[in-house]
């Protein structure tokens, strides 16, 4: 009975765990964790209600992702992007993304991609709605389950990477600026066009759409806080 007990609790951690990192992947979206400042386990613990223990696991799970970097006896600092990391992330996904949409475009069956009709109407559901970490969640799922469909697992996590490693900070603004939702829809427009076998357009809207992505972080480099 100790055993089960013991697992229990680990279930229980791990969900509190999983809660708290949703809370600070927020904090971060919501530029009230800002880039280069460096953040302490139990002060970020004290400003969410619960023990340091989960902030530290949760933090180190955002180091993993390259969103934070640990910084010995005081804390975590906040990864800075700048704008020549985002044009090399930018760069990299489009020599990646845009042909293997237009392959995907003409070797994938119309049922395979209208299973990722609920996802993109999601994306611009929570862009409506204001959801900013259910936006990035369905674009993620959207994006990778789309790439997914080439059968090149490596593919997928190269890309699932550099989406992690360009993030974006103050979404906030931009999300106020009414300028997500006209990206949002452009992941309907995109799975019109293969869904119709126009891989040619398929590739120039992921093209467009990356540049539009690009140009949003810019944009939210502009407020107080910048972005992906």
């Amino acid at each position: 009975m100790g055993d089960l007990k013991q697992y229990g609790l680990v279930r229980a951690q791990e969900r509190l765990r999983d809660q708290v990192g949703h809370a600070l992947r927020a904090a971060l979206i919501a530029g009230e964790l800002r880039p280069g400042q460096v953040y302490s386990a139990p002060g970020l613990a004290a400003d969410l209600g619960v023990s340091a223990t989960p902030v530290r696991e949760a933090m180190l799970d955002l180091a993993r992702e390259g969103l934070v970097e640990p910084v010995r006896n005081k804390g975590f600092r906040i990864t800075e992007v700048s704008e020549r990391d985002l044009d090399q992330y930018t760069e990299l996904r489009t020599l990646i993304e845009v042909p293997t949409v237009g392959r995907v475009a003409r070797t994938a069956s119309r049922e395979q991609l209208e299973e990722l009709r609920p996802v993109a109407d999601e994306i611009v559901a929570r862009a409506r709605a204001h959801d900013l970490i259910g936006y990035l969640e369905a674009d993620r799922r959207f994006h990778l389950a789309l790439l997914g469909l080439s059968g090149n697992e490596r593919l997928v996590e190269t890309v699932g990477d550099l989406r992690k490693r360009s993030r974006l900070y103050g979404l906030t603004g931009l999300d106020e600026a009414g300028l997500l939702v006209s990206s949002a829809e452009e992941h309907v427009e995109l799975l019109d066009l293969m869904i119709a076998g126009n891989a040619r357009g398929a590739e120039a809207c992921m093209r467009r759409h990356l540049g539009h992505v690009r140009s949003l972080w810019a944009e939210g480099r502009d407020e107080p806080v910048g972005h992906r």
